[in-house]
């Protein structure tokens, strides 16, 4: 494996454990602080994201944003593969995060999740797209390196977030 692919690899293993944290442990430590909710909603727009009898649309545009990196790590990890296999795995990490909420009880399952998610991570894949045209061959060294600086960006307040929390 080239350098840059194992640098992809690194960051998107710390991306989907920052990620898992969020969806399944919602910030929490602790299983016994999460509310134990064991929900499926197969309506797509339906019932989960009604509040108010109008569509949660944050929580739906928060979904996209989160799984925007998802789809453009998958998309430099494959980019001589399928797009469709970019996208597959996207949808199965996605997939494993409900079936996870659902086992555990700690979340509602969500068609609308599945599809928010995997409407992100195409949008990645096709952001690599759209930027390997433009910046050719550097594009993944130039991804990984924003991608860097953003995670540790992430870590940072994460890190600040929790001793803020812990102080009060």
């Amino acid at each position: 494996m080239k350098n840059e692919k194992k640098i992809t690899v690194a960051l998107l293993i710390v991306y989907l454990l920052i990620l898992s944290w969020i969806i399944l442990f919602k910030l929490q430590f602790s299983f016994s602080a999460l509310d134990h909710i064991r929900q499926i909603n197969l309506l797509p727009f339906g019932g989960s994201v009604i509040a108010n009898g109008k569509i949660d649309f944050d929580e739906i545009i928060n979904n996209v944003i989160v799984f925007i990196p998802v789809g453009a790590y998958f998309s430099l990890l494959f980019k001589n593969k399928s797009v469709l296999k970019a996208i597959g795995s996207v949808l199965g990490i996605s997939f494993v995060y409900e079936i996870i909420q659902f086992i555990f009880a700690i979340g509602a399952s969500d068609i609308t999740d599945l599809i928010s998610n995997t409407l992100g991570g195409i949008i990645g894949i096709a952001l690599v797209y759209v930027l390997s045209i433009v910046l050719k061959d550097k594009t993944h060294k130039i991804l990984n390196r924003i991608a860097m600086v953003c995670t540790v960006l992430v870590v940072a307040f994460l890190f600040m977030l929790l001793a803020v929390n812990n102080m009060f």
